[in-house]
């Protein structure tokens, strides 16, 4: 009996703590899910409209198109600093593992101390870490991190860069994102959801059947667009990743706290039965004493 009621005090106040984290992981959600749904629409027309802009300017040399001969590979991860949030950090970790990229040739620039630990214990490079900039998500911060990816890039550190993140659908729904950046490539709208809204869909279609013609001329435009390109899908990123941290983390402390419930209920039970059994037994005693007595 003792060592139930332990443990039930135990989980009682483990409880406790998955309560309070669930409301303030309910809370963080309400304001993240806010600006990710607000700033959505623009992220993902800027990567469609971006993409589909670059991939009609054949015959322009400039290195965001054509790339260089490095065989390395640039990834820029986003997790969270903190753990408890269900498989929102080891997902990113998995889909990073599972891509097909060789940890040798791959350089991570990493934002997010889960997502460090997880690819560094897989033999992958961190080359740079952000991981203060996902606690408060800000346009400078991406700006910084698009800088440095970018001048890799330029000076042959690395052939490609990719962006890998948690997309954020709704509340329930998360989904783990890998993006190709640059060089830039046609993405075919069937094969991507980053945009649904018609609008952009009808601009972009036309848009791909009309002559793409830069002013004042294809270097200036491209060394303004693309950089702009490159920091808003990582502002976005981080934005959407903050959302789907919160929302993963408030469905994990809901089933901790629901998990607590069904186990206090159980040891109840046992608790209850261990004292009737307790009770039965001292009555028996008792009862036994009295007839040897008499």
């Amino acid at each position: 009996m003792r060592d139930i009621k332990r443990r039930k005090g135990s989980i009682q106040s483990t409880q406790q703590i998955t309560k309070a984290m669930k409301l303030v992981s309910t809370v963080k959600l309400q304001r993240a899910k806010g600006r990710a749904e607000s700033a959505k629409p623009y992220f993902d027309a800027v990567y469609q409209t971006i993409t589909s802009v670059l991939s009609k300017t054949s015959g322009i040399e400039h290195p965001y198109l054509d790339g260089n001969d490095s065989d390395r590979t640039g990834i820029i991860v986003l997790t969270s600093n903190r753990g408890l949030a269900g498989g929102y950090n080891s997902n990113i970790v998995r889909l990073v593992r599972d891509a097909g990229f060789d940890p040798s040739k791959t350089d991570i620039y990493n934002i997010g101390k889960k997502g460090r630990d997880g690819l560094n214990r897989g033999g992958f490079n961190i080359v740079q870490d952000y991981s203060d900039a996902i606690e408060a998500p800000a346009y400078p911060d991406a700006m910084s991190i698009g800088q440095q990816v970018l001048r890799d890039y330029v000076d042959g550190k690395i052939g490609a860069v990719y962006l890998a993140y948690t997309r954020f659908k709704n509340t329930v729904v998360h989904q783990p994102t890998l993006l190709k950046l640059l060089p830039v490539e046609e993405v075919e709208r069937e094969e991507s959801d980053l945009v649904n809204n018609t609008e952009v869909s009808e601009a972009v279609d036309e848009m791909n059947g009309a002559v793409m013609n830069f002013e004042p001329n294809e270097d200036e435009a491209l060394e303004l667009i693309v950089p702009k390109y490159i920091h808003s899908l990582i502002y976005g990123a981080m934005i959407e990743a903050v959302a789907s941290e919160n929302g993963a983390r408030m469905q994990a402390m809901d089933s901790a706290t629901s998990n607590a419930e069904d186990m206090i209920n159980k040891l109840s039970l046992q608790y209850n039965r261990a004292r009737q059994g307790a009770i039965t037994q001292e009555l028996t005693e008792i009862i036994a004493g009295a007839n040897a007595i008499s």
